[in-house]
């Protein structure tokens, strides 16, 4: 099978181009322009005709090379950046690295992956997903994404690699939950008693839920947003606690999703209700034994790593369907003012893309 040299040039040509149409998720005028400027750019490399597929959170993009399928190239559009970044931070290159907003998760991923398939003369089988709303949580996209995953039985994730340039091979479970505590206002000084503080109530809760964490076996959980009261001579009606959850396997899942539903109140007359789940569920390494070890054999010496952070490979190792992460750009910084993007690591990556697709097409 025929694979034609990639161009440094036309990646950073392309990434200039995402980068430049600013995708902050939930942003839908924002979200479509980015949509039409990714189906552009996969059209103008790769030829036939990238569809988008409207939903509620923007346009998901989808291509396919004809034939039966066989492989999904799975990434996303939306960033974490508002509008706006772009003018304090432009795309530029500079000393070997590509700045600018999204350019490592996960607009140089994509890229890269285009680029790739473009090298590849055999593009049978081959199908591009890039949604609209990953870093929200794929609510709009997680059906499409397991419907096309399981038509395909193999999932290429252009996330950005892990530090030092390693695949994902295994990723936590997560999701977020928010406790919501009603207590009753009273005058701080003149009837304290009278009241039921939602403070007091949300500090126990707090302590409740952080015991939940056993990170000997890779349970964090962590309260990390809270509110409460309104004037300092109330005694607070209600209190919110927003709760970072991660966890490896199945039975935390179950076990964490549980305690959450069983939380009770310690304070008389106060009421404690949950909101939330672990939306998406863990990624298994034996998901990925099988790619990784042909990515090895492509690229000898990569290494592979099992990260906290999730993506929307969790909903395809999941379902059983060979999946391996953390394809796309080798740099550092996900969103945060210093992302960067490796540009010499850019062609390599390429060619690993078009040596994963040509063993999948082979089977």
């Amino acid at each position: 099978m025929t694979t034609h040299p990639v161009s440094v040039d036309a990646m950073i040509e392309d990434l200039r181009t995402l980068v430049e149409v600013e995708s902050p998720s939930r942003d839908l005028d924002a979200l479509a322009a980015s949509a039409k400027a990714v189906a552009g750019v996969i059209e103008n490399r790769l030829g036939g005709h990238a569809v988008l597929v409207e939903s509620e959170a923007g346009p998901h993009v989808h291509w396919s090379g004809g034939g039966d399928p066989k492989v999904l190239i799975l990434g996303h559009h939306d960033t974490v950046f508002p509008l706006g970044t772009l003018e304090r931070r432009p795309f530029k290159v500079e000393d070997g690295h590509a700045t600018g907003p999204g350019v490592f998760d996960m607009l140089g991923g994509l890229v890269q992956a285009v680029h790739g398939l473009a090298a590849l003369e055999d593009r049978s089988g081959v199908e591009i997903l890039v949604t609209a709303d990953e870093e929200v949580g794929s609510r709009s996209s997680r059906a499409l994404i397991e419907e096309r995953a399981l038509a395909c039985g193999a999932v290429l994730v252009f996330e950005g690699a892990a530090d030092g340039g390693g695949l994902k091979t295994g990723r936590k479970g997560c999701g977020t939950f928010q406790v919501s505590i009603a207590g009753r206002a009273s005058h701080a000084g003149l009837e304290p008693a009278a009241g039921v503080n939602a403070l007091i109530e949300a500090a126990h809760q707090v302590l409740d839920i952080a015991a939940l964490a056993r990170p000997e076996i890779g349970t964090t959980v962590t309260p990390s947003v809270a509110a409460a009261g309104t004037l300092d001579n109330v005694v607070p009606a209600a209190a919110t606690v927003v709760v970072d959850v991660r966890v490896e396997s199945a039975e935390e899942k179950e076990r964490i999703e549980a305690a959450f539903a069983a939380l009770a109140p310690h304070l008389d007359e106060a009421r404690v209700t949950v909101e939330g789940s672990i939306g998406r569920p863990p990624m298994p390494e034996s998901a990925s034994v099988e790619l990784f070890a042909v990515a090895r054999r492509l690229m000898p010496g990569i290494e592979g790593k099992a990260v906290g952070g999730g993506s929307d490979g969790n909903f395809t190792a999941a379902l059983g369907v060979a999946t391996l992460d953390g394809l796309g750009a080798v740099g550092g910084g996900a969103h945060a003012d210093h992302e960067y993007l490796v540009v010499d690591a850019m062609p390599e990556r390429a060619d690993l893309v078009a040596g994963l697709v040509r063993f999948i097409q082979s089977r």
